[in-house]
């Protein structure tokens, strides 16, 4: 017959397993938490942001709901500006500037320190990547054909492209957003300078230490932000929009109707984009490819999130531990 210390022992025994069991099931969910998405701050409304200089040659359109503004600190020059088309604010080396620069620092900082990092190839045209934080072994990324970002359904998913050096896309290169994929939680941070190919479609934001080419006919859906060097731009397309769920970009030479598309300005209507329209682009899909072998890299000393295995064993060892450690002393104790 159980004695009530015994009755006491178990009851302690039973509320153990019951919250090692509790831990058990929920540290993976956990350890597979969705990354956060970079705070730009003031630096948001800015679709061009410059260290050293501003250079625009032929018809560039800067717009965006989400702030067309141009800025330039320390620098003061914006050369070619008369034939750019600019829907926000101009700042040259003014307190405004000044502001958004601290902010482009602190989200350089932050999109650099985003772990854990998964390796992939530099070139990442004919790829399919979902939500993650990538870099590449020589520190590089390059763009040839279609880059495709799917977020598997969660318009919250965010991409973080880290690159030691460069990030170089070739002419008339695409980069496309599916299945809930959003511009505004796309980040790519550049170790060196940027260079966007003739007519190529580029989404997402640049933060580069030094400086951002966007050649002949580029688009870009997103911000070109360069912290420290120059801003080069050849009659380009700029929209930093609205970040919308349902936003569909359309692209520039192509004609199309879509029945309740939501323009970069926000508004729900009925478009029709004809050749040479300049509104937010959209590419033409890939073709299926097989996306490459990832492997997950440890920076930092931090675990991965393909650590949860690991701790699911240690607590259940644990849990194993303390039953023994429990059954040895109640069998001492009233045998």
């Amino acid at each position: 017959m159980k004695t009530p210390k015994a009755n006491a022992g178990n009851r302690v025994l039973s509320t153990s397993l019951i919250i090692l069991m509790i831990m058990i099931m929920t540290v993976p969910t956990m350890s597979l938490a969705a990354q956060p998405t970079v705070n730009l701050g003031s630096t948001s409304t800015y679709a061009v942001l410059a260290g050293s200089t501003i250079t625009n040659t032929g018809t560039t359109v800067i717009k965006g709901s989400a702030g067309g503004d141009v800025g330039l600190f320390p620098g003061t020059a914006f050369t070619g500006s008369t034939s750019a088309t600019v829907s926000g604010a101009i700042h040259l080396a003014d307190a405004e500037a000044s502001k958004a620069k601290d902010d482009l620092v602190a989200a350089y900082n932050d999109a650099a320190g985003r772990l854990p990092v998964t390796r992939i190839p530099t070139e990442l045209g004919g790829t399919t990547l979902t939500p993650g934080v990538y870099d590449s072994a020589d520190g590089t990324f390059q763009i040839t054909g279609t880059l495709t970002l799917n977020a598997e359904g969660d318009p919250d998913g965010v991409f973080v492209f880290k690159t030691a050096s460069t990030l170089i896309t070739a002419t008339g290169s695409n980069v496309l957003l599916t299945d809930g994929a959003r511009y505004c939680r796309t980040f790519w941070g550049v170790g060196t300078s940027a260079t966007l190919g003739t007519n190529s479609h580029f989404v997402g934001h640049i933060f580069a230490m030094s400086s951002i080419t966007a050649n002949t006919g580029a688009t870009v859906q997103g911000q070109l932000l360069a912290r420290n060097g120059a801003v080069t731009l050849d009659s380009n397309t700029i929209i930093n929009g609205v970040c919308d769920t349902d936003s569909t970009p359309s692209n520039p030479g192509t004609t199309e109707t879509t029945e309740g598309a939501i323009t970069e300005d926000g508004e729900d209507t009925d478009t029709t984009v004809t050749p040479g329209a300049i509104d937010t682009p959209i590419v033409t899909p890939p073709t299926e490819v097989t996306p490459p072998i990832t492997v997950t890299t440890i920076d930092g000393g931090e675990l991965p999130d393909t650590a949860s295995s690991f701790y699911r064993f240690l607590l259940l060892g644990s849990l194993l531990t303390l039953v023994g450690a429990f059954g040895l002393k109640s069998r001492k104790r009233y045998e």
